[in-house]
Protein backbone atom coordinates (compact mmCIF):
# COMPACT_ATOMS: atom_id res chain seq x y z
CA UNK A 1 0.00 0.00 0.00
CA UNK A 2 2.84 2.49 0.85
CA UNK A 3 4.72 1.82 -2.30
CA UNK A 4 1.23 2.19 -4.46
CA UNK A 5 0.84 5.42 -2.47
CA UNK A 6 4.59 6.80 -3.15
CA UNK A 7 3.96 5.85 -7.04
CA UNK A 8 0.74 7.84 -7.20
CA UNK A 9 2.55 10.88 -5.46
CA UNK A 10 5.34 11.02 -8.06
CA UNK A 11 3.18 10.38 -10.61
CA UNK A 12 1.07 13.67 -9.35
CA UNK A 13 4.55 15.51 -8.63
CA UNK A 14 5.37 14.83 -12.36
CA UNK A 15 2.02 16.14 -13.50
CA UNK A 16 2.40 19.39 -11.73
CA UNK A 17 6.23 19.95 -13.03
CA UNK A 18 4.66 19.28 -16.87
CA UNK A 19 1.53 20.80 -15.77
CA UNK A 20 3.50 23.77 -14.64
CA UNK A 21 6.21 24.21 -17.64
CA UNK A 22 8.01 25.66 -14.99
CA UNK A 23 10.95 28.04 -16.30
CA UNK A 24 14.45 26.29 -14.72
CA UNK A 25 16.79 28.58 -17.14
CA UNK A 26 17.42 31.56 -14.61
CA UNK A 27 21.20 30.51 -13.43
CA UNK A 28 21.15 32.69 -11.43
CA UNK A 29 18.42 30.71 -9.53
CA UNK A 30 18.65 27.06 -10.54
CA UNK A 31 22.40 26.89 -11.86
CA UNK A 32 23.69 24.93 -9.24
CA UNK A 33 20.74 21.92 -10.49
CA UNK A 34 22.27 21.42 -13.58
CA UNK A 35 23.86 22.98 -16.76
CA UNK A 36 20.63 23.13 -18.42
CA UNK A 37 16.74 23.74 -18.01
CA UNK A 38 16.17 20.08 -18.70
CA UNK A 39 18.59 18.75 -16.36
CA UNK A 40 17.46 21.41 -13.37
CA UNK A 41 14.03 19.98 -13.60
CA UNK A 42 14.74 16.48 -13.71
CA UNK A 43 17.28 16.94 -10.31
CA UNK A 44 14.80 19.28 -8.79
CA UNK A 45 12.28 16.31 -9.47
CA UNK A 46 14.61 13.76 -8.44
CA UNK A 47 14.91 15.51 -4.44
CA UNK A 48 11.39 15.85 -3.98
CA UNK A 49 10.94 12.32 -5.15
CA UNK A 50 13.88 11.80 -2.77
CA UNK A 51 11.94 13.34 0.24
CA UNK A 52 8.61 11.35 -0.85
CA UNK A 53 10.66 8.20 -1.38
CA UNK A 54 11.68 8.54 2.42
CA UNK A 55 8.70 9.25 3.64
CA UNK A 56 7.43 6.17 2.10
CA UNK A 57 10.46 4.23 2.95
CA UNK A 58 10.69 2.68 -0.60
CA UNK A 59 15.05 2.81 0.65
CA UNK A 60 15.18 1.40 -3.14
CA UNK A 61 13.52 3.87 -4.91
CA UNK A 62 15.31 7.12 -2.75
CA UNK A 63 18.81 5.33 -3.32
CA UNK A 64 18.47 5.98 -7.25
CA UNK A 65 17.34 9.45 -6.78
CA UNK A 66 19.86 9.71 -4.22
CA UNK A 67 22.27 8.84 -6.19
CA UNK A 68 21.13 10.69 -9.51
CA UNK A 69 21.17 13.85 -6.85
CA UNK A 70 25.45 12.81 -5.89
CA UNK A 71 26.42 12.62 -9.83
CA UNK A 72 24.39 15.58 -11.14
CA UNK A 73 24.10 18.39 -8.17
CA UNK A 74 25.83 17.45 -4.95
CA UNK A 75 26.24 21.31 -4.46
CA UNK A 76 22.45 22.06 -4.91
CA UNK A 77 21.24 21.08 -1.34
CA UNK A 78 22.27 19.78 1.99
CA UNK A 79 19.11 18.41 1.99
CA UNK A 80 20.86 15.77 -0.06
CA UNK A 81 22.85 14.96 2.54
CA UNK A 82 20.84 15.10 5.36
CA UNK A 83 18.08 12.42 3.32
CA UNK A 84 21.30 10.59 2.16
CA UNK A 85 22.58 9.66 5.93
CA UNK A 86 19.41 8.98 6.96
CA UNK A 87 18.41 6.65 3.95
CA UNK A 88 21.76 5.00 4.67
CA UNK A 89 21.49 4.17 8.36
CA UNK A 90 17.64 2.29 7.26
CA UNK A 91 19.60 0.72 4.79
CA UNK A 92 22.05 -0.47 7.40
CA UNK A 93 19.59 -1.83 9.53
CA UNK A 94 18.01 -3.53 6.95
CA UNK A 95 21.73 -5.16 5.77
CA UNK A 96 20.47 -8.85 5.12
CA UNK A 97 24.26 -9.77 5.57
CA UNK A 98 27.78 -8.75 7.30
CA UNK A 99 29.20 -7.63 3.77
CA UNK A 100 26.21 -5.44 2.68
CA UNK A 101 26.61 -3.74 6.28
CA UNK A 102 29.70 -3.46 5.48
CA UNK A 103 29.19 -2.12 2.10
CA UNK A 104 26.64 0.55 3.45
CA UNK A 105 28.77 1.70 6.34
CA UNK A 106 31.41 2.68 3.83
CA UNK A 107 28.83 4.70 1.83
CA UNK A 108 27.73 6.58 4.93
CA UNK A 109 31.20 7.58 5.69
CA UNK A 110 31.32 8.81 1.75
CA UNK A 111 28.63 10.72 2.48
CA UNK A 112 29.74 12.77 5.67
CA UNK A 113 33.18 13.36 3.70
CA UNK A 114 31.15 14.69 0.62
CA UNK A 115 29.17 16.85 2.61
CA UNK A 116 32.06 18.36 4.52
CA UNK A 117 33.53 19.11 0.90
CA UNK A 118 30.30 20.76 -0.18
CA UNK A 119 29.10 22.01 2.53
CA UNK A 120 31.78 22.58 5.12
CA UNK A 121 31.41 26.13 5.16
CA UNK A 122 28.14 25.98 6.38
CA UNK A 123 27.90 29.04 8.77
CA UNK A 124 25.60 27.06 10.74
CA UNK A 125 25.70 23.66 10.20
CA UNK A 126 29.27 23.44 8.70
CA UNK A 127 32.51 21.43 9.42
CA UNK A 128 32.31 21.26 12.86
CA UNK A 129 28.73 20.14 13.25
CA UNK A 130 29.02 17.48 10.26
CA UNK A 131 32.58 15.77 11.65
CA UNK A 132 30.61 15.76 14.73
CA UNK A 133 28.08 13.34 12.94
CA UNK A 134 30.39 11.67 11.16
CA UNK A 135 32.46 10.94 14.77
CA UNK A 136 29.21 9.13 16.31
CA UNK A 137 27.98 7.22 13.44
CA UNK A 138 31.69 5.43 13.73
CA UNK A 139 31.19 5.04 17.24
CA UNK A 140 27.82 3.30 16.36
CA UNK A 141 29.05 1.62 13.43
CA UNK A 142 33.17 0.99 13.56
CA UNK A 143 34.18 1.00 16.92
CA UNK A 144 36.02 -2.28 16.69
CA UNK A 145 38.36 0.39 13.73
CA UNK A 146 40.81 1.39 16.14
CA UNK A 147 42.39 3.80 13.76
CA UNK A 148 39.62 4.85 11.59
CA UNK A 149 37.54 5.52 15.33
CA UNK A 150 40.58 7.47 16.60
CA UNK A 151 40.90 9.38 13.68
CA UNK A 152 36.94 10.72 13.41
CA UNK A 153 37.23 11.70 16.89
CA UNK A 154 39.48 13.54 16.46
CA UNK A 155 38.69 15.30 13.22
CA UNK A 156 35.93 16.17 15.29
CA UNK A 157 37.41 17.64 18.02
CA UNK A 158 39.94 19.33 16.00
CA UNK A 159 36.81 21.30 13.82
CA UNK A 160 35.45 21.85 17.40
CA UNK A 161 38.42 23.81 19.25
CA UNK A 162 38.61 25.95 15.74
CA UNK A 163 34.45 27.35 15.71
CA UNK A 164 34.87 27.16 19.85
CA UNK A 165 32.17 24.31 20.20
CA UNK A 166 33.54 21.91 21.47
CA UNK A 167 31.36 18.88 22.84
CA UNK A 168 32.84 17.13 25.91
CA UNK A 169 30.74 13.47 25.35
CA UNK A 170 33.14 13.31 21.81
CA UNK A 171 36.67 15.25 23.01
CA UNK A 172 36.52 12.92 26.33
CA UNK A 173 36.10 9.76 24.15
CA UNK A 174 38.44 10.89 21.71
CA UNK A 175 41.15 11.17 24.51
CA UNK A 176 39.97 7.55 26.18
CA UNK A 177 40.56 6.26 22.61
CA UNK A 178 44.38 7.75 22.40
CA UNK A 179 45.32 6.75 25.67
CA UNK A 180 43.70 3.10 25.58
CA UNK A 181 46.16 2.60 21.99
CA UNK A 182 48.80 4.10 23.63
CA UNK A 183 49.30 0.72 25.03
CA UNK A 184 50.00 -1.57 22.21
CA UNK A 185 50.63 1.03 19.05
CA UNK A 186 54.08 2.00 19.00
CA UNK A 187 53.05 5.08 16.71
CA UNK A 188 51.18 7.02 19.68
CA UNK A 189 53.84 8.44 21.85
CA UNK A 190 53.62 9.96 25.57
CA UNK A 191 54.36 13.57 24.10
CA UNK A 192 51.41 12.97 21.73
CA UNK A 193 49.18 12.10 24.95
CA UNK A 194 50.54 14.53 27.22
CA UNK A 195 49.92 17.02 24.11
CA UNK A 196 46.58 16.31 23.77
CA UNK A 197 46.15 16.52 27.40
CA UNK A 198 47.23 20.09 27.65
CA UNK A 199 45.26 20.79 24.81
CA UNK A 200 42.02 19.97 25.80
CA UNK A 201 42.59 20.31 29.97
CA UNK A 202 40.74 24.00 29.58
CA UNK A 203 37.43 22.73 27.98
CA UNK A 204 37.30 20.01 31.14
CA UNK A 205 38.27 22.44 33.49
CA UNK A 206 35.52 24.89 32.40
CA UNK A 207 32.71 21.70 33.14
CA UNK A 208 30.43 23.00 35.47
CA UNK A 209 27.01 20.60 35.15
CA UNK A 210 26.72 17.22 36.23
CA UNK A 211 27.72 15.49 32.73
CA UNK A 212 30.13 18.23 32.18
CA UNK A 213 31.81 16.60 35.75
CA UNK A 214 31.11 13.63 34.60
CA UNK A 215 33.28 13.60 30.99
CA UNK A 216 35.92 15.49 32.93
CA UNK A 217 36.29 12.10 35.11
CA UNK A 218 36.42 9.89 31.84
CA UNK A 219 39.07 12.65 30.67
CA UNK A 220 40.99 12.64 34.05
CA UNK A 221 40.73 8.55 34.38
CA UNK A 222 42.24 7.79 31.54
CA UNK A 223 45.27 10.24 31.21
CA UNK A 224 45.78 8.80 34.89
CA UNK A 225 45.36 4.73 33.58
CA UNK A 226 47.13 5.73 30.42
CA UNK A 227 50.81 4.87 31.24
CA UNK A 228 52.04 8.08 29.44
CA UNK A 229 51.24 9.53 33.05
CA UNK A 230 54.31 8.55 34.98
CA UNK A 231 55.95 10.39 37.44
CA UNK A 232 58.85 11.96 35.05
CA UNK A 233 56.35 13.55 31.99
CA UNK A 234 53.57 14.53 35.17
CA UNK A 235 56.05 16.66 36.43
CA UNK A 236 57.53 17.36 33.34
CA UNK A 237 54.19 19.03 32.51
CA UNK A 238 53.13 20.34 35.85
CA UNK A 239 56.66 21.85 36.93
CA UNK A 240 56.61 24.84 34.71
CA UNK A 241 53.40 25.79 35.55
CA UNK A 242 53.20 25.50 38.98
CA UNK A 243 55.97 27.89 38.91
CA UNK A 244 54.20 30.05 37.07
CA UNK A 245 50.97 29.74 38.88
CA UNK A 246 52.09 29.11 42.18
CA UNK A 247 48.88 29.39 44.33
CA UNK A 248 46.68 27.85 41.51
CA UNK A 249 44.60 25.55 43.47
CA UNK A 250 42.61 23.99 40.72
CA UNK A 251 46.35 23.33 38.87
CA UNK A 252 47.63 21.89 42.17
CA UNK A 253 44.44 19.95 42.86
CA UNK A 254 44.86 18.61 39.48
CA UNK A 255 48.85 17.59 39.71
CA UNK A 256 48.69 16.04 43.05
CA UNK A 257 45.73 14.35 42.31
CA UNK A 258 47.68 12.45 38.79
CA UNK A 259 50.87 12.31 40.45
CA UNK A 260 49.35 10.45 43.58
CA UNK A 261 47.54 8.33 41.62
CA UNK A 262 50.65 7.53 39.57
CA UNK A 263 52.62 6.95 43.27
CA UNK A 264 55.14 9.33 43.21
CA UNK A 265 57.33 10.10 45.17
CA UNK A 266 59.59 12.65 44.22
CA UNK A 267 60.44 16.20 45.84
CA UNK A 268 58.65 17.86 43.57
CA UNK A 269 55.60 15.46 44.41
CA UNK A 270 55.93 16.13 47.99
CA UNK A 271 56.58 20.08 47.60
CA UNK A 272 53.11 20.81 45.33
CA UNK A 273 51.54 18.74 47.39
CA UNK A 274 52.38 20.39 50.73
CA UNK A 275 51.52 23.82 48.83
CA UNK A 276 48.37 22.39 48.03
CA UNK A 277 47.61 21.40 51.74
CA UNK A 278 48.59 25.02 53.12
CA UNK A 279 45.87 26.76 50.16
CA UNK A 280 43.28 24.19 50.49
CA UNK A 281 44.22 22.27 54.17
CA UNK A 282 42.09 19.65 54.74
CA UNK A 283 42.42 15.92 57.00
CA UNK A 284 42.91 14.07 53.94
CA UNK A 285 45.73 15.84 52.64
CA UNK A 286 47.13 15.61 55.86
CA UNK A 287 47.11 12.33 56.17
CA UNK A 288 48.19 11.83 52.35
CA UNK A 289 51.63 13.82 53.53
CA UNK A 290 51.76 11.96 56.60
CA UNK A 291 52.10 8.58 55.11
CA UNK A 292 54.31 9.84 51.89
CA UNK A 293 56.43 11.37 54.02
CA UNK A 294 56.48 8.25 56.71
CA UNK A 295 57.25 5.95 53.67
CA UNK A 296 59.77 8.18 53.32
CA UNK A 297 61.16 7.74 56.85
CA UNK A 298 61.08 11.92 57.77
CA UNK A 299 59.04 10.97 60.56
CA UNK A 300 59.06 14.40 61.96
CA UNK A 301 57.07 15.80 58.91
CA UNK A 302 54.44 12.50 59.14
CA UNK A 303 53.57 13.05 62.57
CA UNK A 304 53.31 17.10 61.91
CA UNK A 305 50.92 16.36 59.45
CA UNK A 306 49.14 13.67 61.69
CA UNK A 307 48.63 16.06 64.54
CA UNK A 308 47.20 18.86 62.20
CA UNK A 309 44.59 16.24 60.80
CA UNK A 310 44.21 14.90 64.65
CA UNK A 311 43.34 18.41 65.53
CA UNK A 312 40.35 19.30 62.87
CA UNK A 313 39.27 15.65 63.10
CA UNK A 314 35.73 14.91 64.81
CA UNK A 315 35.13 11.53 63.99
CA UNK A 316 35.82 9.00 67.01
CA UNK A 317 36.59 6.41 64.48
CA UNK A 318 39.35 8.33 62.41
CA UNK A 319 40.57 9.80 66.06
CA UNK A 320 41.43 6.41 66.67
CA UNK A 321 43.11 5.66 63.74
CA UNK A 322 45.32 8.70 63.86
CA UNK A 323 46.28 8.60 67.68
CA UNK A 324 47.69 4.93 66.23
CA UNK A 325 49.85 5.97 63.66
CA UNK A 326 51.24 8.50 65.72
CA UNK A 327 51.59 5.68 68.99
CA UNK A 328 53.36 3.97 66.16
CA UNK A 329 55.48 6.46 64.91
CA UNK A 330 56.80 7.84 67.86
CA UNK A 331 57.37 4.07 69.29
CA UNK A 332 59.91 3.77 66.01
CA UNK A 333 62.18 6.26 66.97
CA UNK A 334 62.27 5.70 70.65
CA UNK A 335 60.32 8.47 71.66
CA UNK A 336 58.05 6.31 74.46
CA UNK A 337 56.80 9.51 76.48
CA UNK A 338 54.99 10.98 72.99
CA UNK A 339 54.10 6.80 72.32
CA UNK A 340 52.37 6.15 75.66
CA UNK A 341 50.54 9.63 75.13
CA UNK A 342 48.98 8.73 72.08
CA UNK A 343 48.73 5.10 73.11
CA UNK A 344 46.68 5.88 76.01
CA UNK A 345 44.61 8.44 74.32
CA UNK A 346 43.93 5.58 71.89
CA UNK A 347 43.02 2.96 74.48
CA UNK A 348 40.29 5.58 75.89
CA UNK A 349 38.92 6.04 72.31
CA UNK A 350 38.52 2.16 71.88
CA UNK A 351 39.79 -0.50 74.43
CA UNK A 352 39.38 -3.02 72.19
CA UNK A 353 42.04 -1.58 70.21
CA UNK A 354 45.08 -3.78 70.32
CA UNK A 355 47.54 -1.46 68.95
CA UNK A 356 46.87 0.72 72.38
CA UNK A 357 48.42 -2.27 74.35
CA UNK A 358 51.63 -3.30 71.67
CA UNK A 359 52.56 0.25 71.89
CA UNK A 360 51.97 0.56 75.72
CA UNK A 361 53.78 -2.50 76.43
CA UNK A 362 57.12 -1.72 74.54
CA UNK A 363 56.83 1.68 76.55
CA UNK A 364 56.43 -0.19 80.09
CA UNK A 365 59.34 -2.41 78.88
CA UNK A 366 61.92 0.57 78.35
CA UNK A 367 61.37 1.91 81.70
CA UNK A 368 64.04 2.11 84.62
CA UNK A 369 62.95 0.89 88.03
CA UNK A 370 65.72 0.04 90.14
CA UNK A 371 63.80 1.18 93.14
CA UNK A 372 61.53 -1.90 92.91
CA UNK A 373 63.96 -4.08 94.70
CA UNK A 374 63.70 -6.88 92.05
CA UNK A 375 66.42 -5.28 89.66
CA UNK A 376 63.76 -3.29 87.92
CA UNK A 377 61.88 -6.75 86.95
CA UNK A 378 58.47 -5.35 87.63
CA UNK A 379 57.80 -3.48 84.64
CA UNK A 380 57.89 -6.69 82.51
CA UNK A 381 54.89 -7.84 84.56
CA UNK A 382 53.14 -4.91 83.15
CA UNK A 383 54.72 -5.07 79.54
CA UNK A 384 53.87 -8.90 79.55
CA UNK A 385 50.14 -8.28 80.54
CA UNK A 386 49.80 -5.49 78.00
CA UNK A 387 51.84 -7.66 75.21
CA UNK A 388 49.15 -10.86 75.98
CA UNK A 389 46.28 -8.28 75.30
CA UNK A 390 47.69 -7.15 72.27
CA UNK A 391 48.43 -10.71 70.88
CA UNK A 392 44.68 -11.85 71.93
CA UNK A 393 43.17 -8.02 69.92
CA UNK A 394 45.21 -8.04 66.77
CA UNK A 395 44.69 -11.43 65.35
CA UNK A 396 43.42 -9.34 62.37
CA UNK A 397 46.63 -7.78 61.85
CA UNK A 398 48.95 -11.48 61.61
CA UNK A 399 52.10 -9.92 61.28
CA UNK A 400 51.98 -7.54 64.30
CA UNK A 401 50.16 -10.53 66.19
CA UNK A 402 53.42 -12.47 65.66
CA UNK A 403 55.74 -9.54 66.47
CA UNK A 404 53.48 -9.14 70.01
CA UNK A 405 53.61 -12.92 70.47
CA UNK A 406 57.44 -12.72 70.00
CA UNK A 407 57.87 -9.59 72.41
CA UNK A 408 55.89 -11.43 75.15
CA UNK A 409 58.13 -13.97 75.21
CA UNK A 410 61.12 -12.02 75.69
CA UNK A 411 59.17 -9.76 78.62
CA UNK A 412 58.05 -13.24 80.04
CA UNK A 413 62.09 -14.37 80.05
CA UNK A 414 62.70 -11.13 81.48
CA UNK A 415 60.54 -11.89 84.58
CA UNK A 416 62.85 -12.14 88.01
CA UNK A 417 64.28 -15.48 89.47
CA UNK A 418 61.77 -17.11 92.30
CA UNK A 419 65.14 -16.33 94.43
CA UNK A 420 65.58 -12.56 93.91
CA UNK A 421 61.45 -12.55 94.84
CA UNK A 422 61.99 -14.41 97.80
CA UNK A 423 64.47 -11.76 98.94
CA UNK A 424 62.07 -9.09 98.21
CA UNK A 425 59.06 -10.69 100.18
CA UNK A 426 57.29 -11.48 96.53
CA UNK A 427 55.14 -14.84 96.33
CA UNK A 428 53.90 -16.10 93.30
CA UNK A 429 50.77 -14.97 92.16
CA UNK A 430 50.73 -12.05 94.64
CA UNK A 431 49.16 -8.46 93.28
CA UNK A 432 51.29 -5.83 92.79
CA UNK A 433 51.36 -2.91 91.70
CA UNK A 434 54.04 -1.37 89.60
CA UNK A 435 55.71 1.78 90.95
CA UNK A 436 57.76 3.56 88.52
CA UNK A 437 58.50 3.88 85.26
CA UNK A 438 55.57 4.18 82.40
CA UNK A 439 54.01 1.52 83.93
CA UNK A 440 53.48 3.20 87.25
CA UNK A 441 50.52 2.30 89.12
CA UNK A 442 49.74 -0.33 86.89
CA UNK A 443 48.76 -3.21 88.60
CA UNK A 444 50.16 -6.63 88.01
CA UNK A 445 50.85 -10.13 89.39
CA UNK A 446 54.07 -11.38 90.51
CA UNK A 447 55.37 -14.16 88.53
CA UNK A 448 58.70 -16.46 88.23
CA UNK A 449 61.40 -16.83 85.26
Amino acid sequence: MKSVKFLLAVVALAFGFSATAQDFSDDQLYGKWGATAEERASNIGASNFLKEAMDAKDYAAATGYFQQLLANCPKASVNTFTRGTTLYKNRINRARNLDEKRRLIDSLMIIHDLRVEYFGGDAKYGRDYILDLKARDVIKYCSSNREMLRSSLKDAVEAAIVSNSVKLDIAAMYFKTLCEDFAYDDAITSEMVLSEYERLTPYFDAATDENGLGQKKIFEDSFADSGAANCDNLEALFSQKIAANPDDTELLSQAVALMSRASCSSDFFFEITERYYTVQPSSETALFLAKGFQDRKENDKALKYLREALAVEADPAKKESLYAQIAIIELSTSNYTAAATAARALHAINPQNGYSYFVLGQCYASSSCSSDGIGGASVYWAAYDAMTQAVELLSHEPEVQRVARQLAGAYRSAFPTQETCFFAELSAGQGYTVRCGFASGKATTVRYR
